[in-house]
């Protein structure tokens, strides 16, 4: 299997994160799993019929999906002939290119694209990555983030501040948040919270030398104990930590 990542252009980075593309092998046919990391996405599918959201689901060729934010992992069955090519938003910018409904209609889902959104295989075929990048500048709406800064006090904890805490800082409700959080990201701000923590233990745990406990990275990371993490890894990767 062979999967890069392209960055945007300079003046799409406060969008999107990266453009994507992966292509399988004769050699290695596998199900790939990837874990919730609070974004929403845009695939394209230009290989053969790919099986999706832990095999409940077809990408035919040459059609666009949307992809919403995942609360879990997702499995993908990668064959020789799988070609994807994909867009991976920063949370809550999806709305800074497509009016459709609120985000938590998409939570979980993939979902086909109507065609005055869908990506031109033809072009697509030419240049794939020039062609986003003048895709996604031409519809780029002049507006923000409107949770921006709501989106960088949670990173900038690691998913550890209450939610009660964040809207005080934001000069906003709960109730508030909690709207907001759903029709721009699709997950509550508690979820989201929840994924940044995850994705920052699972972090250490990867890059950690072998003699430190699992129960300090578990402290460390704002779980109670060793068995909360351990769920909480569980939960999004369908993994035991010994397995990652």
């Amino acid at each position: 299997m062979e999967y890069r990542k392209i960055k945007p252009y300079n003046d799409l980075k406060s969008f999107i994160h990266f453009y994507w593309e992966l292509k399988g092998n004769q050699h290695n046919k596998q199900w790939e799993r990837v874990f919730p990391d609070g974004c929403a996405g845009i695939v394209m599918n230009l290989g053969v019929n790919c099986l999706t959201d832990n095999g409940s689901f077809y990408m035919e060729f040459g059609k666009t999906y949307v992809v919403g934010a995942m609360t879990s992992f997702k499995d993908s069955y990668i064959d020789c002939d799988t070609h994807l090519l994909g867009v991976c938003f920063k949370p809550g910018t999806f709305p800074n290119f497509y009016n459709d409904a609120s985000q938590n209609v998409l939570t979980n889902e993939t979902v086909e694209f109507e065609k005055p959104n869908s990506f031109k295989i033809d072009e697509i075929f030419k240049n794939p990555f020039n062609y986003l990048n003048q895709f996604y500048t031409d519809r780029k709406a002049d507006k923000s983030n409107p949770l921006q800064s709501v989106i960088n006090d949670i990173h900038s904890t690691n998913g550890q501040i209450s939610i009660g805490m964040l809207s005080k800082r934001n000069f906003t409700t709960v109730r508030q948040l909690e709207r907001s959080f759903k029709k721009y990201i699709g997950l509550s701000p508690k979820e989201y919270s929840n994924i940044i923590r995850f994705q920052n233990a699972l972090g250490i745990i990867k890059n950690s030398s072998k003699s430190r406990s699992f129960l300090d990275i578990a402290f460390e990371c704002g779980y109670y104990d060793h068995s909360h993490l351990a769920n909480e890894i569980k939960r999004n990767t369908g993994f035991s930590p010994s397995q990652l």
